[in-house]
This record gives C-alpha cells, sequence and structure tokens, in this order.
C-alpha cells in the first residue's frame, strides 16, 4: 500500500527539490525513496521508473520556466523584453541548478503536458522577436540563437568557467546587448 499523501505529482515535486541539492545527473530513485521515507519498490506505484522520473521532472522545470519566462515578457516589447526574459532565465538556472538541466530535454511527442509546456516556453521567446519583426522560420533560427547563447553562459558560469578578473554580471548584459543587436539587424538579412 502506498504510504499516506503520496502522489505522483508529490514524488515529482520531491524530485524536483532532491535535483536542485544534489545535482540532475545524480537524481535516483534510491535516493528519492530515503528521502520520502519509502521503500524503493514503492516509488514505483508511482513512476516506472528513473526515465519516467526524469520526463516528469522536465514536464514540471519546462512548465517553471514557462511560466517565469512568461511574465518577465509581459508587458514588455523590443530590448526591454529581451533582457527581462534573458535575466528571467538566468535566474532560473541558478535558483534550481538541479531541475533547470531538464528544460534542455526535447519535449516528448508522446507527453502532451511537455508539448505545451514547450510550446508556452518558445512562445515567450516568438513574442520578443515578434517586436523584432523576426518571424517564421526566422524567429525559429532566432529563438535557437538565443537558447544556445543564454543556455551556454547559464550552463559556463554553474560550472564556475568563468575565471577571468570582469564583474559576471556586466559580461551577461553585454551577451544580452549583443542579441538585441543581431536581432534589430535581422530583417536586414
Amino acid at each position: 500500500m502506498p504510504r499516506a499523501g503520496l502522489t505522483p505529482a508529490t514524488v515529482v515535486r520531491e524530485a524536483a527539490v532532491l535535483a536542485d541539492e544534489v545535482g540532475y545527473d545524480r537524481l535516483t530513485l534510491a535516493a528519492l525513496a530515503g528521502r520520502l521515507g519509502v521503500a524503493l519498490p514503492s516509488l514505483y506505484k508511482h513512476v516506472r521508473g528513473v526515465d519516467a522520473l526524469h520526463q516528469k521532472l522536465a514536464v514540471l522545470a519546462t512548465a517553471e520556466i514557462a511560466d517565469v519566462l512568461t511574465s518577465a515578457a509581459a508587458g514588455r516589447a523590443g530590448g526591454d523584453a529581451l533582457r527581462a526574459v534573458a535575466t528571467a532565465y538566468r535566474a532560473y538556472a541558478r535558483r534550481h541548478p538541479g531541475r533547470y538541466p531538464a528544460t534542455q530535454r526535447a519535449p516528448d511527442p508522446a507527453d502532451p503536458e511537455h508539448l505545451a509546456a514547450a510550446e508556452r516556453a518558445v512562445g515567450a521567446i516568438f513574442a520578443i522577436l515578434h517586436g523584432y519583426a523576426v518571424e517564421g522560420d526566422a524567429a525559429v533560427d532566432a529563438t535557437r540563437m538565443f537558447r544556445a547563447t543564454v543556455h551556454g553562459f547559464v550552463t559556463l558560469e554553474a560550472a564556475g568557467g568563468f575565471g577571468l578578473p570582469r564583474d559576471v554580471d556586466r559580461s551577461f548584459e553585454r551577451l544580452v546587448d549583443g542579441l538585441d543587436l543581431a536581432y534589430r539587424g535581422w530583417g536586414s538579412r
């Protein structure tokens, strides 16, 4: 019999907290069972295995970052929206170092909840790009540029990869300025 109050949603929420504490790559069913105070086989009543847990965590984290990006963009346009969203993206990665990697998982086409969360996250970027008159296939390219650039920065930052004696926040501001400049000139290509 499952532990009273333990649900699939509870399991995933606790997995997210644990991932932030120990790291995404160290999230195991055994560690999660210990945290929840249940025997490992009991978890299989709520999640099919570690791959399924990672998928459910990807859905949760993608929905969270979509909310963060959408909120940051609300009421803003152009460079102001770009800066707000990039800053919110970076803050999410810093605040949730274990679940952030789960946001990088491509949506499972068989998981409508994951697809919806990913569409909302991408939609926030598309909305910003609309303000730059970047549409259609060009918006896909520009979204990939945003993701690769900001993800690369936050990943290097989290790994301690910036050792030069320059303020990292200033470097991030310059990175976003570069994106803004690129997007403003996108239509002229």
